[in-house]
């Protein structure tokens, strides 16, 4: 089953890409917030993905970095978990900017011809595969 993103449902892989306090500013000035920080000095980099993928048989972990996915254009459907575990596996419609947590298991696929995902992450990544042997698919409904 397909979830909407929201705060509290994906608090546990990461979070929302948004000022915490859009509602209760100012409407007339900018408003800034540091959504994630590292403390290490490792520099990072910004990627542009164009997923064309509608089945995926891996996931994908990065031990040592936060890494942020932003729609750009396209539906495109994220698939997390925190652990090693097929009944683990959350899949999410990503609608919204999000940064995962390091370490959480994630790939994405697109749901129609392709779309288009920003991503930012540190500017060395340490990739770790999970080979899951069946596979995740664009044809789940979305609740």
């Amino acid at each position: 089953m397909i979830k909407t993103i929201t705060a509290k449902n994906f608090a546990s892989f990461g979070r929302l890409i948004h000022h915490p306090l859009r509602h209760k500013k100012s409407k007339t000035r900018n408003l800034f917030c540091i959504v994630c920080k590292e403390r290490e000095n490792v520099g990072w980099r910004i990627a542009y993905l164009i997923v064309r993928d509608k089945t995926i048989n891996k996931l994908e972990q990065h031990p040592k970095t936060f890494e942020s996915f932003e729609p750009v254009a396209g539906k495109t459907l994220l698939y997390v978990a925190k652990a090693k575990s097929p009944k683990r596996i959350h899949c999410f419609n990503l609608d919204k900017p999000v940064v995962l947590h390091k370490g959480i298991w994630h790939g994405v696929v697109a749901t129609g011809k392709e779309s288009e995902v920003k991503i930012t992450e540190n500017a060395k990544v340490n990739c770790i595969y999970w080979k899951l042997g069946f596979s995740l698919n664009s044809g789940h409904k979305i609740s």
